[in-house]
């Protein structure tokens, strides 16, 4: 972020990635959704794009009609921000790659990271957790068509209704659940706090604790755990599919919010009021040694 004036500031961030799906347009359109959720994560509002691809031209098994279903996808998706791709930059590469560098705005007084959190705070979510299994299931050929719709509905969500409700009700802190996996990134939001997380209120997407069982798990999954397991401590009841599942590596995921208490059930009003999921997962609490407990 880099500030220009007393009232501006200016967001920049880029995002892009292989292929999460076989359908090309809704690839473009998740990779475009996950972009863009960054500036979204900082209370901020886009403002242009540039599309960055990569892409195998000599490839014939791939046509360059599939990189215009890419592109389109996610200048459909843009245009739903309320956005413009203004260009971008492409090269010859071995396998499809797809993603924006996307610029955004905010008030330099009024935008989020994801530190800032007091004790007692909670902690809500707004986009359910498991697209990782579910994309390494499809990837492995298991198809359910109902869990596959959930996931990509999911991934190519949007997170810019979710982002202005919460500068509305003025959350402390913010981040978007990506790469990291749900505990991982709540692991960043700590800074003189702990957190503590209620497994049964987190929201899952159906299915994928069956799909986990069965070891679609991706391998950025297993590294996630690996990472926080010396700052998390889970109760005995808590097994290792639902550790897993808590930091399965998310593709274009919810927004986490820090938000104090008395604002906390306004918040979830205007978020479901508007159609979108909302959950409150846990809190973070007054002891200093940034660690997350996880209770059944």
């Amino acid at each position: 972020m880099y500030r220009v004036s007393d009232e501006l500031a200016i967001i920049q961030t880029i995002d892009f990635f292989t292929p999460v799906v076989d359908d090309p347009y809704l690839f473009g359109a998740i990779a475009a959704a996950n972009a863009l959720s960054d500036v979204y994560a900082m209370g901020g509002r886009p403002t242009v794009a540039l599309n960055v691809v990569g892409f195998p031209r000599k490839n014939k098994s791939l046509p360059l009609s599939v990189l215009a279903d890419i592109l389109r996808g996610g200048a459909d998706k843009a245009a739903e921000a309320g956005i413009q791709i203004a260009g971008g930059h492409s090269i010859d590469d071995s396998e499809p790659k797809y993603g924006l560098s996307v610029t955004g705005f905010v008030h330099p007084d009024q935008y989020w990271t994801n530190i800032g959190a007091k004790p007692g705070d909670k902690l809500i979510l707004t986009k359910p957790i498991g697209v990782g299994v579910v994309t390494t299931a499809l990837r492995a050929g298991h198809k359910d068509t109902e869990i596959e719709r959930s996931a990509i509905d999911s991934m190519a969500a949007l997170n810019r209704k979710a982002s202005e409700i919460g500068q509305q009700m003025q959350v402390r802190a913010c981040t978007d659940v990506t790469g990291f996996g749900l505990l991982g990134h709540l692991r960043e939001m700590l800074d003189g706090v702990s957190g503590r997380v209620q497994l049964s209120k987190v929201p899952f997407l159906k299915g994928v604790r069956q799909l986990a069982e069965l070891d679609f798990i991706p391998g950025g999954t297993h590294r996630n755990l690996d990472a926080i397991k010396g700052s998390v401590y889970f109760d005995a009841a808590i097994d290792e599919i639902d550790q897993l599942l808590l930091c399965d590596a998310q593709t274009s995921g919810g927004l986490l919010f820090a938000v104090e208490p008395d604002k906390a059930a306004s918040l979830l009003y205007e978020l479901t009021s508007n159609n979108l999921l909302a959950a409150e997962i846990g809190e973070f609490t007054s002891d200093a040694s940034n660690k997350i407990e996880i209770i059944p």
